[in-house]
């Protein structure tokens, strides 16, 4: 079983089992579920499905190396930036009935009075 997931402003196609450096621990939306031959898209997301995650801790990123420099004046400079990574690992995909609802939504009552 696979599914799309956005978490943070990207979207990651991911399967059980898979480690992953994201930006943040937390999936925001199931885009998409494929269950061997059935595909269920959201609109935008898929309600039904929950994606289970285990966070395994920061990591640094690699280091970047930023230059600018200016001709005929003398200038240069250099910045160095090294981002944290969440590193997740995906635990399981439920669908369906064994999935347990993200949100209790209670039905509109109506009283007339």
């Amino acid at each position: 079983m696979q599914a799309v997931v956005k978490i943070g402003k990207s979207q990651y196609l991911v399967t059980p089992g898979e480690k992953l450096l994201v930006d943040r621990a937390q999936v925001d939306q199931v885009l998409l579920v494929i269950d061997e031959d059935k595909v269920l898209v959201g609109q935008p997301e898929v309600t039904k499905a929950v994606v289970t995650i285990k966070d395994l801790g920061e990591v640094k990123g690699d280091k970047i190396r930023v230059s600018n420099y200016k001709a005929k004046s003398r200038s240069r400079r250099t910045v160095g930036f090294r981002p944290r990574y969440h590193q997740i690992e995906i635990q399981e995909i439920k669908l369906g009935s064994e999935a347990k609802p993200k949100k209790d939504i209670k039905p509109a009552t109506t009283s007339k009075a």
